[in-house]
């Protein structure tokens, strides 16, 4: 008898003594010829449970790991958002927190500045100082010189001149929006100079210069004496060397030497300024937000930074109808050179009388 016969009749023998219901167990292993397409796909029950059970464990750990991605990202925007918040909150905070007067055992006030002169210019009377005769670097309150000497050489303030790789910042490696070769005239180079105390543009004007740089830095030096100022030396039209020093008197003596000019007193304390630079319009700003405060009277200002010499500020402002010159050395920290000249205005203001004997002898 054939094999498959034999099986087929030992197939309906078991039904018939079961009754015909039964389960058939999947075999656990196809054999020599009998291994046919219905037999490879046998394989159920156990085996294809867990392959079931490990796809759903990975589905939904898929699941926990894309909600746990969204939690952090919420988390991450919210903790931005609330950095953003807390630092508009300090903004607000300080633009309502009035200046805060402190003075000292002589009734003086207390500066953050290592050094400063304040004084009367219409009379001479030093109403402040603090090492007034230390030679310290003045980083761009140079460029107060640089503009008198280009003013004193009545060169062609309407003449093209041009940025050029030498005119580059690769001292300090500061930033400047004149590229290389940038064409503005020279007064426009002053007014960058004076206002946004741009470095290239008071390189351009030195350079420009008749007899060229070392010319103009000679003549920066002869001015200095001229006007007294015995304590200072330049090297460069920029401040950005440290070699360029001064003390504050002499400095109080540079600010009443550029107040004589019109063209410092307007393009040192214009607000900002656009102009054209290869045909698009740029924004410039005064690097001393004081010019645009309705509690000031401000017709000479410049400010200055390099590490070595802080920040810096010197100004002639009015108060009671008097000139003052307010010079302002190594500010210890970004805006304190600005909070030091609320002070002193402040301290002003809350002792009238002293300015007020300055004008009674003015006018006897």
């Amino acid at each position: 008898m054939k094999p498959r016969l034999l099986f087929t009749i030992m197939v309906a023998l078991a039904l018939t003594l079961t009754g015909g219901g039964y389960a058939v167990a999947a075999p656990t292993k196809c054999t020599g010829a009998s291994k046919t397409k219905s037999c490879k796909s046998a394989p159920t029950s156990a085996a294809s449970k867990g392959r079931s059970a490990s796809a759903g464990k990975k589905q939904a750990g898929k699941k926990r790991a894309t909600k746990s991605g969204k939690i952090a990202n919420v988390r991450h925007t919210l903790a931005g958002r609330l950095a953003v918040a807390k630092k508009q909150a300090a903004r607000a905070r300080a633009a309502d927190d009035p200046i805060t007067l402190r003075l000292d055992e002589h009734g003086q006030p207390r500066l953050s500045s290592s050094a400063f002169y304040v004084a009367n210019q219409n009379t001479g009377e030093i109403l402040l100082q603090k090492n007034a005769r230390a030679v310290i670097p003045i980083a761009s309150i140079t460029k107060l010189m640089t503009a008198i000497v280009v003013l004193e050489s009545r060169s062609d303030l309407h003449e093209m001149l041009t940025i050029t790789d030498s005119d580059v910042d690769y001292l300090k490696g500061t930033h400047s929006r004149l590229g290389v070769g940038t064409r503005l005239t020279r007064e426009d180079m002053l007014h960058l100079a004076l206002m946004s105390s741009e470095n290239r543009a008071a390189s351009a004007l030195a350079r420009h210069y008749p007899g060229g740089r070392a010319a103009f830095i000679e003549a920066m030096n002869v001015k200095a004496r001229l006007i007294g100022m015995t304590d200072t030396r330049f090297y460069d039209s920029t401040g950005l060397t440290p070699r360029n020093v001064s003390s504050p008197r002499d400095l109080s003596r540079l600010v009443i030497a550029a107040s004589g000019y019109a063209k410092i007193r307007e393009f040192s304390t214009t607000e900002e300024r656009y102009i054209y630079i290869n045909g698009h319009p740029r924004r410039f700003g005064n690097t001393n937000g004081l010019v645009k405060s309705a509690d000031w009277v401000i017709s000479v200002s410049k400010t200055g930074y390099i590490s070595e010499a802080g920040r810096c500020l010197v100004m002639q402002a009015w108060m009671q109808d008097q000139p003052l010159v307010i010079v302002l050395m190594d500010a210890n920290g970004r805006n304190m050179r600005t909070v030091d000249a609320q002070r002193v205005r402040l301290w002003l203001e809350e002792r009238p009388e002293r300015l007020a004997a300055t004008r009674r002898e003015q006018q006897g």
